[in-house]
């Protein structure tokens, strides 16, 4: 049974700001969870002002709703304001801080393979062609998770980056990336850390991390709107960076042939943007907060364990979650049927569920010879009843 948290949420107010539960299962938040009534609101209002007093008016009459986004997002991540960069996606967060170092050839990356995203391995490639890095998979533990002793053993006088997934896009799996965050401080090497899968359901605190830069998305257990994201990159470290690409936000046109960087992570903005999804994203960060993300860990934490303790009862469904620690992703494949089959069948009785393909973590996946695994991932929403109807639909 989901241990009883009703004391710390009101899952009924939750539910009553997500119409759509009435008719739908979500379990598809670590794709695109709906978004609350008021981030809904907030998107649509600012939408409505454009249309009555147009673009640039109506960010003018945003500035302080604009703003509040800043003061959110470090609220989330203890980290300062002039920290966070507001960019259109985590991916896009994760190269603008990725291509910002200045690689040279014989330099490397150090990574997990087995949890890092495709996005990411294709530009380390691609780097790896232009520029001639080389890129080094540090080997997981015996639990699933990155081999911490393993990866600070790897480490060596060309090492210039550390980047880990925190959570992979494909399984449940937790990587340590506090652990991780104190080999690269004790060798001095930047730490880039793809919090995509886990801002919004696990409480992240940089300055206890220790990472350098951070990317994550709008869109997944945050509820906000798509299109959003946001990078952080430490003070004094952004300082040392020079952005793959620059406009009039990230720069001042200073002289005929001169430009001077805007400070700290604003250098990684881009003047045109998603207006109505930053606000929108501002304000699903304080309705996180205001929730509690300690109080949503350990719901989402609670669901997912029953979850994956009633599935692992079925007769013919093999779970894929390693790791020490995991979250509200399950993942697993059904020997009786293709995951897009078992993803079709749900989607009949109206759960949102969604199928990981090898070409999204082809490391992993290869490793266990797998081709593709049925995701679902839970949010404080969600209620065990629908957890009970999920695995009764999931029975062939």
């Amino acid at each position: 049974m989901t241990p009883d948290l009703t004391n710390e949420i009101d899952v009924g107010a939750l539910r009553a700001d997500t119409p759509s539960c009435a008719g739908v299962i979500h379990l598809n938040n670590a794709g695109a969870s709906p978004s609350p009534d008021p981030v809904h609101q907030a998107v649509t209002a600012h939408l409505d002002l454009e249309r009555r007093i147009g673009g640039y008016a109506a960010a003018e009459t945003a500035a302080e709703a604009l703003a509040a986004f800043y003061d959110e997002t470090a609220g989330l991540l203890n980290a300062a304001p002039d920290e966070i960069a507001f960019v259109e996606n985590a991916t896009r967060a994760w190269d603008m801080a990725f291509h910002a170092l200045p690689w040279a050839e014989g330099d490397r990356v150090l990574t997990h393979g087995a949890a890092e995203y495709a996005s990411n391995m294709l530009a380390f490639l691609q780097v790896a062609q232009r520029l001639g890095i080389v890129v080094d998979q540090a080997p997981s533990d015996e639990t699933g998770q990155v081999d911490v002793a393993a990866l600070e053993a790897m480490i060596g006088p060309r090492t210039r980056l550390i980047a880990l997934t925190h959570v992979p896009t494909h399984c449940g799996l937790v990587n340590p990336a506090e652990a991780v965050g104190a080999v690269a401080r004790r060798h001095g090497i930047p730490y880039l850390l793809d919090a995509c899968q886990s801002v919004g359901q696990i409480p992240i605190d940089v300055q206890r991390i220790g990472c350098d830069m951070l990317s994550a998305t709008g869109r997944k257990f945050l509820r906000g709107p798509r299109g959003t994201g946001f990078l952080y990159v430490q003070r004094d470290f952004a300082e040392t960076l020079d952005p793959p690409m620059i406009d009039l936000a990230a720069a001042r046109w200073s002289g005929a042939d001169h430009y001077d960087l805007a400070p700290g992570a604003r250098r990684f903005e881009t003047f045109e943007r998603h207006v109505a999804g930053q606000i929108g994203l501002g304000r699903a960060i304080r309705y996180a907060r205001d929730v509690g993300i300690d109080r949503i860990a350990r719901r989402i934490g609670g669901l997912a364990d029953t979850l994956r303790t009633r599935l692992s009862e079925m007769s013919g469904v093999r779970l894929h979650d390693p790791g020490d620690r995991r979250c509200g992703i399950v993942s697993f494949h059904c020997t009786f049927e293709p995951a897009d089959a078992t993803v079709a069948r749900l989607a009949e009785r109206r759960i949102m569920a969604s199928v990981s393909r090898v070409e999204m973590a082809r490391t992993d996946f290869e490793a266990h010879g797998l081709e593709a695994l049925v995701r679902l991932s839970v949010h404080s929403f969600n209620t065990e009843r629908e957890i009970n109807q999920t695995v009764d639909a999931v029975r062939p």
